[in-house]
């Protein structure tokens, strides 16, 4: 009697038992969506953090002295942990020796916002142009990352089949399957190493032009007054000289020969008047 009391109690005691998975404190299961939603929320922390973009942008601004805005544009860029990737400078030879200077700027995407406004307004400059684009290249990274580890496991697969070949030529085939495959490997880490400076490193292109002389910025204003009108007035004058000057000049040739051929006429017409009277003179009686 008294082991069966034992059984008895034994197999009540089991149900309290088998739910203490649930919720060991007061029998209550909900602790278990609690702790579902706990897990829910760093995942998707982690689904935005591992999001990949290629930032760019493109800046176009005017400067008094180009030369030392590009390096100052340059001085920036290595503050922020980047570097100048390319420089192209072009000569004006009616303004300074360089007119005009592209640079393409490499930022680290964490600091690229506040280097690019760093940019658009250094001192002495004018900003003309702003540009910005934004890829969003995160699922063509998770393929390729897929497609590296696929050919990883292929090629460890093979190495395994390679040491158990015994004939020649399915040494020889094996072997030819991880060349293949080896090379498809370096071709999908080299994209996945591109990928990853592209998303590392924003792209900046940056265009720096000398400023335009002041006369051609304001369009040609006009201006009113005396003086205005004494400058017009002299610059019109000169205008007119000017004009009468160059017509003299070509016509002077002309006027030359002309004069030869006149001179040239007036002897003829004199030495026939004469002649003329030579002849009509009356004969006298001997």
């Amino acid at each position: 009697m008294s082991g069966g009391a034992l059984l008895l109690a034994g197999c009540s005691v089991s149900p309290a038992a088998s739910s203490g998975p649930t919720g060991i404190l007061g029998g209550v299961p909900a602790a278990a969506p609690a702790a579902g939603a706990a897990r829910t929320a760093p995942a998707t922390k982690i689904a935005l953090a591992s999001q990949s973009i290629i930032f760019t942008a493109s800046l176009t601004i005017q400067a008094a002295d180009v030369p030392a805005a590009a390096s100052r544009a340059a001085a920036i860029a290595a503050a922020a942990g980047g570097y100048v990737s390319g420089e192209h400078a072009s000569a004006s030879p009616a303004a300074h020796p360089q007119a005009r200077v592209s640079l393409q700027l490499k930022i680290p995407v964490a600091q690229y916002p506040a280097t690019l406004s760093k940019l658009a307004a250094m001192p002495g400059t004018r900003q003309v142009s702003l540009s910005q684009q934004a890829q969003d290249v995160t699922q063509q990274v998770a393929d390729v990352g897929s497609l590296v580890t696929s050919a990883q496991a292929a090629i460890t697969q093979l190495d395994a089949l390679l040491k158990r070949t015994g004939t020649v030529a399915d040494l020889l085939s094996v072997q030819e399957q991880i060349n293949a495959q080896e090379s498809s490997l370096e071709a999908l880490l080299a994209q996945q190493r591109a990928l990853a400076r592209e998303t590392s490193y924003a792209t900046v292109s940056m265009t720096l032009a000398g400023q335009q002389p002041r006369s051609v910025r304001h369009g040609g204003k006009q201006k009113h007054g005396f003086v205005a009108g004494l400058a017009a007035g002299w610059r019109g004058l000169r205008l007119v000289v000017s004009a009468i000057l160059t017509a003299l000049g070509a016509a002077l040739p002309f006027l030359a020969l002309a004069a030869v051929l006149g001179g040239a006429g007036y002897a003829g017409r004199r030495r026939l008047r004469r002649m003329l009277r030579r002849g009509s003179r009356p004969t006298t009686a001997a």
